[in-house]
């Protein structure tokens, strides 16, 4: 075997551990890390959705919201149309929140059935519109915020 001949298996030896090292990092407790999307249709009908950390969205069924502001504690309802899933979270959801609004919830589903959390990400337009000249800017609050119970 001659010399650059050597050099060479050396070098690629060296970029194949170098891979396999990269790979092994880059992989090794990757499931752990999963955070799986389901609908409430997908996580009822999967067995092992009890206790994983699932993103489940949906729309906020209307009637279902319960608020106690200073508990700072929020109780309500998420469907796709088929099937709802009953939240409960704690600390206060982004301002935009209400009823009839799409969302994303972060969280667990517990023995309870009900599906706890602390994350709630409102669906919502990217479109933004300043209001006109002369416009009161209130009433283009009253398109984002809920009105009080």
């Amino acid at each position: 075997m001659t010399d650059a001949m050597q050099r060479r298996l050396f070098g690629l030896g060296a970029v194949a551990i170098a891979g396999s090292a990269l790979a092994y990092i880059s992989m090794a407790d990757l499931g752990e890390n999963l955070v799986y999307y389901w609908s409430p249709t997908e996580l009822i009908q999967n067995a092992q959705a009890e206790d994983a950390l699932v993103r489940l969205g949906g729309m906020v069924v209307a009637g279902s919201l319960a608020w106690d502001r200073e508990a700072q504690h929020a109780s309500f309802a998420i469907t796709d149309g088929q099937n709802q899933v009953p939240v409960q979270c704690t600390g206060n959801p982004p301002q935009m929140f209400r009823e009839g609004i799409g969302v994303v919830v972060e969280g667990r589903l517990q023995a309870d059935g009900i599906f706890h959390t602390e994350r709630v990400m409102v669906k919502h337009s990217n479109e933004y519109r300043a209001p006109e000249d002369g416009e009161n800017p209130s009433e283009v609050y009253k398109t984002l915020v809920a009105e009080e119970p």
